[in-house]
């Protein structure tokens, strides 16, 4: 919930003067509901996709305040994030509801990005994967392993987010193939395959490490996307 309209204009002029358009790394921007008209005219022809922060799991109807699928596919949104750990955590989402919505997101034609991710407390208490196969599973008993072809999966250790921690490469990775071994055992060419992106304080500085690691295929990028210079670098640092 940041930005204005002025705010976003001059971030996309400027990831889109400093960004390689021709560079290997798929880039998407997930602005606002309320920018994401401006947000779109803004990269309309550009290499890079735009995509929501969240949507509901109900088709449209009488539903006040609530986003449908629907209506983000109109704004020619290809992406959506579901279950990010703010959605979670602040607003009491469970399991069931976020596969709702990564079910919702790919009816209507939307690859939706599924965060997973463990509190520090349930790390401390050596619930991760526990944690993590329990959010995954949910997803699997909805929609089945093969939906996950259409899929982005971000790990976000919600310790690390806003922070200023950092799980390091040998923890990300570590996770990340935790998540790659579980799917492979249901379908091992989707898993092998699957986007999984890292998602806690991603920086310039940190993340040419992270990316390297060879189950981390990216980063979902908070803070630092606020910052074009910083975006930018960490674009580049994925294109290796």
């Amino acid at each position: 919930m940041n930005g204005s309209r002025a705010l976003a204009a001059d971030l996309i002029a400027r990831i889109l003067t400093d960004l390689d358009n021709d560079a290997g790394t798929e880039v998407v921007i997930c602005p606002p509901y309320s920018l994401i008209p401006a947000v779109s005219e803004l990269l309309e022809g550009s290499a890079v996709r735009w995509g929501g922060q969240d949507l509901d799991v109900h088709e449209p109807g009488a539903f006040t305040g609530a986003v449908a699928a629907e209506m983000l596919k109109e704004l020619d949104c290809r992406y959506c994030i579901v279950g990010h750990s703010e959605r979670r955590i602040l607003y009491g989402e469970s399991d069931d509801i976020v596969a709702r919505k990564f079910a919702r997101a790919q009816q209507c034609g939307i690859t939706p990005v599924l965060c997973v991710g463990e509190t520090l407390h349930e790390r401390d208490g050596g619930q991760t994967e526990s944690v993590l196969q329990r959010q995954l599973d949910a997803v699997i008993r909805l929609c089945g392993i093969e939906k996950f072809a259409d899929s982005v999966v971000a790990y976000e250790p919600v310790w690390a987010i806003g922070t200023g921690k950092t799980a390091t490469p040998e923890q990300a990775q570590k996770v990340h193939a935790f998540v790659r071994r579980k799917l492979s055992g249901l379908d091992e060419i989707i898993a092998r395959d699957l986007r999984i992106q890292y998602g806690g304080s991603v920086k310039a500085d940190n993340a040419r490490e992270l990316f390297d690691q060879p189950d981390v295929d990216g980063g979902l990028i908070g803070g630092a996307s606020l910052k074009a210079s910083d975006f930018v670098a960490i674009c580049r640092a994925a294109d290796g």
